[in-house]
């Protein structure tokens, strides 16, 4: 099993590329399934993930070929043909949560659809029931049997929905379905992420009829048929953030390019915070430390526009080393403070309570070994290695595969000194 082995103390320097955004890839992915010409997807990342999807989408009789372009990512080429089978399988589904996201396409297009109850990073619950809920008022047929949703219909209906909870995941399979249902979908309660609105517009450039992605309320006017066409996957926000916050706890001055500073003003808004100098451009975005330590700032997840679940361990490695304490509160999942313990393996002075982890930092960490729990859990982690004092030997890394693309070549670039070992 792979490990990263990370000699602390570099101080980043210099210009990194980011990757297309995994978030919204995944959906742009299933929604192949609703094209009935050629689709051509560039700046897909190289991901654990892309590569699970595209076995499921092969699995389910999708014709996909898949080619390294110039610049290090993937593009993917899909030919329209007609599936042979509409079952995807837990064990594919019980290794990534976004599996679910062939459900509202299988139904719209094809009116049935056998989809293993979902697995993924255990993270906290994410109920899929804002999905079944919304595909039963579009008038499909579901049940939970054996592990397994199935659904049937005959042809959807558009109709009003009003999400119980705001879910991305949710907000995407609903999107989907809606396309080719009869008639118009308003999603009311609709989650806001920049991926929506990347799945938003590529549906829109098979002849979709869509308005509002972004909003908390999207019009969906359902169409008979989608076409092809070509897109760009988004950058990664995620992984911006990440070298960002890298950059911040090392004191160093890195910019990341072929990304989007209009996606993250709450992470932009925090490091500022933090004692960072940024300044952006059209795709690009330089944070400048000075030499200086962070400040300890403190951040509450929620959906966005806030600040995002997703960074929130980058920023519990970032106050662990900061002047100051700082708080930071989980309100999204229940379950997503298990990189604290092994941040305190490396000397962080951080308490738990409830949802709310109290960071008093110091300046240093000390090198352990540590283990990976979960995708952002093995970021955070990596951060925390970067600024230890000695060799810092993370196990499980693949969880940090399913999320990033060669995230240590990327670091070596800017004058870390990792690299992955066996």
């Amino acid at each position: 099993m792979d490990k990263l082995l990370i000699s602390g103390g570099a101080q980043l320097q210099g210009s990194v590329s980011a990757s297309g955004a995994k978030n919204a890839a995944l959906p742009i992915l299933a929604a192949t399934l609703l094209a009935s010409a050629p689709v051509t997807l560039t700046n897909v990342p190289r991901l654990r993930d892309i590569t699970t999807t595209l076995e499921l989408l092969r699995r389910l009789g999708a014709d996909l070929s898949r080619e390294n372009a110039a610049d290090g990512s993937t593009q993917i080429v899909a030919q329209p043909t007609p599936l042979t089978n509409f079952a995807a399988p837990y064990e594919l589904v019980k290794t990534m949560r976004a599996s679910i996201l062939v459900l509202g396409p299988l139904v719209a297009r094809y009116g049935k659809a056998d989809v293993s109850l979902p697995g993924g990073c255990a993270i906290g619950a994410r109920p899929v029931t804002v999905h079944l809920d919304g595909l039963r008022a579009l008038g499909a047929n579901i049940s939970v049997d054996g592990g397994y949703i199935r659904a049937r219909a005959e042809r959807l209906r558009g109709t009003r929905l009003v999400m119980e909870m705001v879910s991305v995941t949710g907000t995407e399979n609903l999107l989907m379905a809606a396309a080719l249902a009869q008639g118009e979908t308003v999603i009311e309660n609709a989650a806001r992420e920049p991926e929506i609105v990347d799945l938003a517009e590529f549906l829109t450039t098979l002849g979709a009829k869509i308005s509002g992605a972004g909003t908390a309320q999207i019009q969906i006017q359902g169409v008979n048929q989608l076409g092809g066409g070509t897109h760009r996957v988004m950058p990664d926000r995620i992984e911006t953030g990440t070298f960002l916050v890298a950059a911040a706890m090392t004191g160093g001055r890195v910019r990341v390019t072929q990304t989007c500073p209009d996606c993250l003003d709450a992470v932009l808004r925090k490091l500022r915070d933090a004692g960072a100098v940024i300044t952006t451009g059209a795709d690009w975005i330089e944070l400048d430390m000075q030499g200086q330590r962070p400040r300890a700032v403190d951040i509450h997840t929620a959906p966005h526009p806030a600040f995002p679940t997703d960074m929130q361990a980058q920023f519990c490695a970032l106050n662990a080393i900061a002047d100051g304490v700082g708080t930071v509160t989980e309100a999204i999942f229940e379950n997503r403070f298990m990189h604290v313990p092994e941040l305190q393996r490396m000397g962080a002075d951080i308490r738990v309570e409830g949802n709310i982890a109290i960071c008093r930092g110091i300046k240093q960490l000390t090198a352990a070994p540590v283990m990976a729990t979960d995708l952002r859990a093995s970021a955070g982690l990596v951060l925390a290695g970067l600024v230890a004092k000695g060799e810092t030997l993370i196990d499980r890394v693949y969880h940090l595969d399913r999320g990033y693309d060669n995230i240590e070549a990327k670091l070596r670039g800017l004058g870390a000194q990792i690299q992955r070992v066996k």
